[in-house]
């Protein structure tokens, strides 16, 4: 008995090669569309383990974190380079799960049998974010202390809950070490947790239920899944990989001064682009309004915001019948219009 042949009587791989070589992909005018799954998930997976490599040398202490960095720019061979892919494809990954949100949403493939696949999705949006805000403290830099600061403010304006949630994330009243051990905790074990359930499930629904086809747009044929499409899914894969270390090669993110908390918030201070609009929003509302805080107005806003955007496959009845509709790709665009604008409207304050 060959190799091949003792792994597959264990692994009953060629099972699982039978079913992808079945599996077909719809071929139309939007079919590109599909690889923005693919290509949020090469950058989960540089995340992975560049993450990885960079925890061999992390420590989480205030006191000694931001050395550890340091020395893993300046002391360990390459660790530039993995500290810069981590950071570049961090924000890669935020962009590419925004765009494969944005591609499923307008082309309606949320629609049934693909509910629970759009709530996984959405799902692992928010852990995407979350990884982001958590791993921006850890360099334990002015920026990031300070942006955290704000950060944790923020969720102290949720109605009811809003201070226990604060004080749950700082680990205490104050952003200290504690929050620095807080956040470390959450973003190596938490987050990879919840995004190792979320990821195993989106990807067995999306196994089962193939790739959705846009209402009332031409189908010219299909193609293999596999090997056609997977080919050209890595390709794409190799493209990025070679774009991603000459991005973190050429523009190296800057550590910055460390976190002195005794020191004043820098001026223009800002959070990071993905956060953007919401720090924009939240400047630009009243501070009361019809007699509440107007801060927690918006943060209720955009709460319910992220609820609504979780129920879409079941409040657009009409993709559920295969109709279209205008109203759900109309509420979307004016919903990216909106980001849009107020991302643009903190950029320019800020210069």
């Amino acid at each position: 008995m060959g190799v091949r042949d003792w792994l597959n009587e264990r692994l009953r791989y060629e099972a699982a090669q039978a079913f992808l070589e079945k599996k077909a992909v719809p071929v139309h005018r939007y079919a590109v569309t599909y690889y923005t799954g693919g290509v949020t998930l090469f950058f989960f997976v540089v995340q992975v383990l560049t993450g990885l490599l960079l925890l061999m040398y992390y420590r989480p202490a205030s006191d000694a974190a931001f050395e550890s960095v340091r020395l893993i720019i300046a002391k360990v061979r390459f660790g530039w380079l993995v500290r810069n892919i981590h950071v570049w494809s961090a924000n890669a990954m935020v962009g590419a799960a925004v765009l494969h949100l944005a591609a499923t949403f307008f082309s309606r493939a949320y629609r049934k049998p693909r509910e629970l696949t759009w709530v996984s999705g959405v799902l692992l949006l928010g852990v995407t974010l979350a990884f982001a805000f958590t791993g921006y403290l850890l360099p334990w830099n002015t920026l990031a202390y300070f942006a955290t600061k704000v950060g944790t403010e923020i969720a102290g304006d949720v109605p009811v809950i809003g201070r226990a949630l604060m004080v749950l994330l700082r680990g205490g009243e104050d952003i200290t070490a504690a929050t620095l051990i807080r956040f470390f905790g959450i973003h190596v074990a938490i987050l990879p947790a919840l995004a190792t359930v979320l990821l195993g499930l989106h990807l067995t629904l999306v196994q089962i239920h193939g790739m959705s086809r846009p209402i009332s747009v031409r189908v010219r044929g299909e193609e293999r899944f596999y090997p056609e499409f997977m080919l050209r899914d890595f390709i794409v894969w190799v493209v990025l990989l070679g774009g991603l270390a000459v991005v973190a090669t050429l523009w190296p993110w800057p550590l910055g001064e460390k976190a002195d908390p005794l020191a004043p918030a820098p001026a223009g201070l800002r959070p990071e682009w993905y956060f953007l609009f919401m720090y924009q929003t939240l400047r630009m509302i009243p501070g009361r309004i019809a007699g509440l805080e107007g801060e927690a107005v918006g943060v209720t806003l955009f709460a319910l915001t992220g609820l609504a955007l979780l129920l879409v496959p079941f409040l657009d009845c009409w993709a559920q019948r295969e109709h279209k509709h205008p109203l759900f790709p109309a509420l979307g665009a004016a919903a990216f219009a909106f980001v849009l604008l107020m991302t643009a409207l903190a950029l320019v304050a800020g210069m």
